[in-house]
C-alpha cells in the first residue's frame, strides 16, 4: 500500500511538471520577439510603408475603439498621408508590469511632416490574447490630444509672389483682381440651356462644363468655377483708354450674368501694369502642370501653384515664388483648434527691382506698336537698361485673366508675329555699324581721319574682278574724309575702309568688341556675328561689312554696348537689368578703343544729328547736344532684286556727361522701305526723347 501511494504521488508530480513545461513553452513561443516593446516598434514602422491594413491586423478589436477595418484604414491614410509623414522614430520605450492581462508601453514618437518635425510622448496598451499581445487601439494613439470626434487639418499658408518693380517703384508685375465665372448648380433654371450659353460665351466645351458641375465635391449651393476673365466695371468704360475690345468684354460679362445660376466673383491674380508695352520683357506666370511638378519635385510647388514661364517671371522664379508655409492642427468637431502639431511660417517672395523706366518703356511702345521692330535704351555711363521693347506685342494680362482660343490662335497666326521677341535676336545693322568700323580703322592705323578718299560719285567698285557688282551711296560730297563720311553715311568710304583694314584684322577687332560672344546680361541674347562661316571669305563680303551689310548680324543690346565706348574713353560698359542704388557702371571690355579714337569718331556722330545735312538732323535739340547714327540695311534675294525690304535704324545719345538724364537709345524697324526709310525711325525716337528729356 505504501509503495502504491508513492507511485501515485510520483505520477501526479510528473503531470504537474509536464504541465508546467508545456505552459512555459507556450509563453516563450508567444512572446519571444513579440514583447510589447517590439510590437509598438513594428506597428509604427508600418506608417512609412503606408501599410495600414497590417497595422489594423495588430489591434485587438474587442478592446479597441469601435471603428472597423475600412474606417480605420481610411482615417490613418488621410491623417498620415495628409501630413506627409516621413521616417517614424521611437525612443525611450518602457513597458510597465503586466496587470490584468494588459501591459502599458510608454514611448516618445518623432516623425517628419510637411510642416516640420512632430515629437510627442504617448502610451500604448497591449492586451494579452490567445494569439499573443494585441494593441488596444484608440484615436489618442495617433496623438494624445486626438479624440474620435476630432480631425487633423493640414493647411497650406500661401506665400505671396514677389512683385517686379521698375526703377521708380512702379509695379510691372504684382497682385491684381480678376473675375471668376462659375455656376451654382441649384440655381440653374434650365441646365442644358445654361451649359449651351456658357459654352458659347466662354468658348468651352459643353461636356467640360457638365463634368465640372457634376464633380463629387459639388453640392447644390456650391460655386463651381469655370473660367477666369478680366474684371471690368462701368467706370472702366469711361476711361480714355477704353476701346472696342473693352466694350465687347463688358457686353460678354453682362450676357454671362443674364444666365440664371451664373455668378462672377473676385479672385486674386497676377497683374501686369505695363501690359503689352513690357510683355516680352516681363513675361507671365501659369499654373503648374503635372510635368512641372515632376521636374521641380521638392521645389515647394503643389497643385494650384503658379510658375514663371517667360521673361523676368521665369528668370527670377526662385526669388519671386517665395515658400509656402504649412500648419498641422487638431480641430474639434466645431472646427476649433485644439492643438497645433507643427507649423512652418510662409516666406513671401522677394520683390525684384529692375533698372527699367516704365514711362520710357511705355513711350517707346506707343511710338512703335504698329510696326515690327525693337528698341533698347540705356544709361551709357552705368549700363542700366532703361527700356527693352519688342513690337508688335501681346498683353500678358490676357494670359492670366483669360484669353479665348480664338484670340490665342490669332496671335499665333498673325503675320507680324506679336509673340516673337525681337530685342533678343540679331539683325543686319546697316550704317549703324559705321562708327564701330571707323574706330577699328583708326585704332589699327589703317585710317587717317583727314585723308580724302576721293569723290567716286554714287557707285564704285574696286576693279573689274567684281564683275557687275558695285557699292552704291546716296550722296556725293567733298572732301571725302571720315567726318563727312559719317555725316552723309557714305557706303563707298566705309567699303574702302574695310578693304584697308583687311578681313583677318576686321574679324579680330570685331571679336575684341564682343562679336561671337555671349553678352554678359541677365537675359540670354543671340550673339552678334560677322560671317555665316568662320571668316570673312571674299573682298565683296568684306567691303559690304564695312557699312554693316554682307553677313554681319548684330544684337541691338550688343550694339548699344559698343556705342557706350564713345562716351567712356573707349571702354565698353556692361549692361545690367537688376537695380542697385548708386550704380557706378562696370566695364565689360576695357580699352576696346583709345580715348583719342572715340573722340574723333564722336565728333562725326555729333554732326549726324546737329549738322543740317546730317541723316539724323530731324532729332537735333537746341538745349543739349545729341549724337548718333542712322542706318538702313537692304534685304534682298539677289543684287538685282527690287522687291526686298529695308531695315531702318537710329542710334542716338546725349553726348555730354553733365545732362541730368543721360540716355543711349537704339531703335530698329524691320521694314521702312515705303514709310520713309531710317527717317521714320528718327522721327519716332525724337518724340520719345522729347518726352523723356522734358522732365530734366
Amino acid at each position: 500500500m505504501g509503495q502504491d501511494r508513492r507511485i501515485i504521488l510520483w505520477i501526479i508530480l510528473m503531470v504537474i511538471i509536464g504541465s508546467a513545461s508545456v505552459c512555459t513553452a507556450k509563453w516563450i513561443g508567444q512572446h519571444t520577439g513579440e514583447e510589447p516593446e517590439d510590437l509598438i516598434v513594428e506597428y509604427m514602422g508600418h506608417i512609412k510603408e503606408k501599410d495600414y491594413a497590417a497595422m489594423y491586423a495588430m489591434t485587438d478589436p474587442e478592446s479597441s475603439s469601435d471603428i472597423g477595418r475600412e474606417r480605420y484604414i481610411e482615417r490613418h491614410s488621410k491623417i498620415y498621408e495628409g501630413m506627409e509623414v516621413g521616417d517614424v522614430t521611437l525612443r525611450g520605450i518602457v513597458a510597465g508590469e503586466p496587470e490584468g492581462g494588459r501591459v502599458t508601453v510608454s514611448y516618445t514618437t518623432s516623425f517628419d511632416t510637411a510642416a516640420g518635425a512632430v515629437t510627442f510622448k504617448n502610451q500604448a496598451v497591449f492586451v494579452e490574447t490567445e494569439e499573443g499581445y494585441r494593441l488596444s487601439w484608440q484615436d489618442s494613439l495617433i496623438h494624445p490630444d486626438l479624440s474620435a470626434a476630432d480631425r487633423v487639418q493640414v493647411s497650406t499658408l500661401q506665400a505671396e509672389r514677389g512683385r517686379i518693380l521698375d526703377r521708380n517703384g512702379n509695379a510691372l508685375a504684382g497682385a491684381g483682381t480678376a473675375s471668376s465665372v462659375g455656376i451654382v448648380p441649384g440655381r440653374l433654371a434650365d441646365e442644358a440651356d445654361a451649359y449651351r450659353q456658357l459654352a458659347a460665351l466662354l468658348e468651352m466645351d459643353e461636356e467640360t462644363i457638365r463634368e465640372r458641375s457634376k464633380a463629387s465635391w459639388v453640392k447644390e449651393d456650391s460655386f463651381v468655377p469655370l473660367a477666369t476673365i478680366p474684371k471690368i466695371q462701368e467706370l472702366d468704360l469711361l476711361s480714355p483708354r477704353a476701346d472696342e475690345a473693352l466694350q465687347k468684354e463688358y457686353a460678354r460679362q453682362e450676357q454671362l450674368l443674364a444666365v440664371p445660376g451664373v455668378m462672377l466673383t473676385d479672385v486674386e491674380v497676377r497683374s501686369y501694369g505695363a501690359g503689352a508695352a513690357a510683355a516680352h520683357l516681363i513675361g507671365y506666370v501659369q499654373e503648374v502642370t503635372a510635368e512641372d511638378l515632376e521636374e521641380h519635385a521638392g521645389g515647394g510647388y503643389s497643385s494650384g501653384s503658379v510658375i514663371g514661364r517667360t521673361g523676368m517671371e521665369g528668370l527670377f522664379e526662385e526669388e519671386l515664388k517665395g515658400k509656402d508655409g504649412c500648419e498641422i492642427s487638431i480641430l474639434d468637431k466645431e472646427g476649433n483648434t485644439k492643438t497645433v502639431l507643427a507649423n512652418v511660417p510662409k516666406e513671401d517672395g522677394q520683390d525684384i527691382r529692375l533698372t527699367i523706366d516704365c514711362d520710357l518703356q511705355q513711350s517707346l511702345y506707343e511710338q512703335f506698336k504698329e510696326v515690327r521692330g525693337c528698341s533698347v535704351a540705356m544709361d551709357p555711363y552705368t549700363g542700366e537698361v532703361l527700356a527693352l521693347v519688342s513690337t508688335p506685342s501681346y498683353d500678358d494680362n490676357d494670359l492670366i485673366k483669360g484669353i479665348s482660343a480664338e484670340k490665342w490662335a490669332a496671335l499665333e497666326n498673325d503675320a507680324d508675329r506679336p509673340l516673337y521677341n525681337r530685342f533678343r535676336q540679331v539683325w543686319c545693322p546697316g550704317s549703324t555699324l559705321k562708327p564701330v568700323v571707323a574706330a577699328i580703322g583708326l585704332k589699327t592705323g589703317m585710317l587717317d581721319p583727314d585723308e580724302d578718299f576721293g569723290n567716286e560719285g554714287l557707285a564704285w567698285q574696286k576693279d573689274t574682278s567684281w564683275g557687275a557688282y558695285q557699292v552704291t551711296t546716296l550722296q556725293a560730297y567733298e572732301p571725302v574724309v571720315l567726318r563727312n563720311a559719317l555725316l552723309y553715311s557714305d557706303n563707298i568710304y566705309f567699303a574702302k575702309a574695310a578693304l584697308r583694314i583687311g578681313a583677318d584684322r576686321m574679324a579680330r577687332e570685331l571679336d575684341a568688341v564682343g562679336f561671337d560672344r555671349e553678352l554678359p546680361f541677365e537675359i540670354a541674347m543671340a550673339a552678334s556675328q560677322y560671317s555665316n562661316g568662320d571668316t570673312i571669305e571674299t573682298e565683296i563680303q568684306l567691303a559690304d561689312s564695312g557699312y554693316g551689310q554682307g553677313q554681319i548680324l548684330v544684337n541691338p543690346l550688343h550694339l548699344t554696348c559698343m556705342y557706350t565706348a564713345f562716351l567712356n574713353g573707349g571702354n565698353m560698359i556692361k549692361p545690367c537689368l537688376r537695380y542697385r542704388e548708386g550704380a557706378a557702371g562696370e566695364i565689360w571690355i576695357r580699352e576696346a578703343f583709345t580715348a583719342e579714337v572715340v573722340s574723333e569718331v564722336l565728333e562725326g556722330m555729333k554732326s549726324v544729328v546737329n549738322d543740317p545735312g546730317g541723316t539724323g538732323y530731324a532729332a537735333h535739340r537746341d538745349d543739349l547736344i545729341l549724337a548718333g547714327k542712322t542706318g538702313t540695311a537692304e534685304l534682298k534675294a539677289t543684287r538685282e532684286d527690287t522687291t526686298g525690304t529695308e531695315i531702318g535704324w537710329f542710334a542716338v545719345f546725349t553726348a555730354e556727361r553733365s545732362v541730368d538724364r543721360p540716355i543711349l537709345l537704339i531703335s530698329m524697324v524691320e521694314d521702312v522701305k515705303d514709310i520713309g526709310g531710317s527717317g521714320y525711325v528718327v522721327g519716332k525716337d525724337k518724340a520719345v526723347l522729347d518726352q523723356y528729356l522734358a522732365s530734366q
